[in-house]
């Protein structure tokens, strides 16, 4: 289940937000603990988190900043703050999308939809949620949880993800990894996808990679 985290003063629209996140197949999370945000990104580890302006003890632009130093999770702002300056400002430091109260639930839920579907850039590492590719160290993440990569591996993941959701054809994950995939086993493919699945399974994602038989492959959307 995704995890997203609400930050969010207002006890009604707290349960208004919780309630359409867990229909559509979420798992949330209300901050309870404005004073300890470090400590309950820590044992949440969500994947998006929902951020209003006005809160108590500092404003949605500290806890922004704060954010930003423990986990590159997109970050959509709720607020009732409509300036174009202050639009900006969440923009600029580091959220994903502002969008001011009062709001439609069905359009902030198909862009949480289409932002976790879809792997994002980050100081050249690519990232979905919680998982983090490294080209620069070879590395997959996800939470607190990390595995090494072949070169091959990396290549694999690469595509999958800045493809979620849609399948990937064996065809085109052939030349990908070799110049010339006509004189490449398409057995050599199997192998490295199940290496790439037997790292995914160490990180604890045990269904993210699926398989179209005798097409290709996909990247889950939900993790």
């Amino acid at each position: 289940m995704t995890n997203i985290l609400i930050i969010e003063d207002n006890e009604q629209l707290q349960k208004y937000l919780s309630e359409y996140m867990q229909a559509y197949g979420y798992t949330s999370h209300i901050l309870g603990d404005y004073n300890n945000l470090p400590a309950e990104l820590e044992k949440i580890a969500p994947e998006l988190i929902l951020l209003d302006i006005n809160l108590p003890v500092f404003d949605g632009f500290y806890f922004l900043k704060l954010i930003r130093k423990h986990t590159q999770a997109p970050i959509i702002i709720l607020s009732a703050r409509s300036d174009e300056a202050e639009q900006i400002r969440g923009i600029e430091g580091g959220a994903y999308d502002y969008i001011t109260k009062p709001f439609s639930i069905g359009v902030l839920i198909a862009k949480i939809n289409a932002l976790l579907a879809r792997g994002r850039t980050i100081d050249g590492d690519l990232h979905m949620g919680n998982l983090r590719l490294s080209k620069n160290a070879m590395t997959l993440s996800h939470s607190d949880k990390t595995v090494d990569l072949s070169k091959n591996e990396y290549k694999i993941l690469a595509l999958l993800l800045t493809r979620t959701g849609e399948i990937v054809p064996r065809e085109e994950i052939l030349e990908a990894l070799w110049d010339d995939a006509n004189f490449v086993d398409d057995n050599t493919l199997t192998v490295n996808i199940s290496r790439v699945k037997k790292k995914l399974n160490e990180l604890g994602l045990m269904d993210i990679l699926l398989t179209k038989r005798g097409v290709g492959y996909a990247f889950n959307a939900v993790i």
